[in-house]
């Protein structure tokens, strides 16, 4: 990922690029890890000196409600963000925690719609349970035991 890259994200978005928040996005666009604020700060925190957690949290909330980038709610201890605003549907492993991109499966919509009334601004689908890795890794202890 380049700067530009970064930097024309914000500007698209109408957020005035600081050197922080271009190197906020730029981290999102380039680690496709789904990373939580603790892990964009870590990640970046020896690279900006001045970089504090309030300013990692307050950048990514501002992407999610500019629509800038994606919030995942996992639970209500883990809420990770995603630079990919391109609708698609997360899975979250319950065993090793990764969450991981379903390109492959439809979307809901991302169209402001009235539904019964209720006029939706934001919807987001992930599914929940064990990714084939870890089914794997199970199915080896398993076979172990027996």
């Amino acid at each position: 990922m380049d700067k530009d890259e970064a930097y024309q994200r914000l500007e698209s978005h109408g957020i005035r690029p600081s050197l922080q928040r271009v190197e906020i996005m730029r981290y999102l666009l380039s680690h496709r890890t789904h990373p939580t604020v603790e892990e964009v700060y870590e990640g970046l925190s020896g690279k900006i000196k001045t970089l504090s957690r309030t300013t990692v949290y307050n950048t990514l909330r501002m992407f999610y409600e500019k629509k800038a980038a994606q919030m995942i709610t996992i639970d209500e201890h883990r809420v990770c963000y995603d630079g990919d605003i391109h609708p698609h549907v997360h899975f979250f492993c319950n065993c090793c925690g990764v969450v991981y991109d379903l390109m492959n499966k439809r979307a809901p919509s991302q169209k402001r719609t009235v539904t019964d009334g209720f006029l939706v601004e934001d919807s987001q689908l992930y599914y929940r349970g064990i990714c084939p890795k870890c089914m794997e890794e199970i199915a080896k202890k398993k076979a172990k035991a027996n």
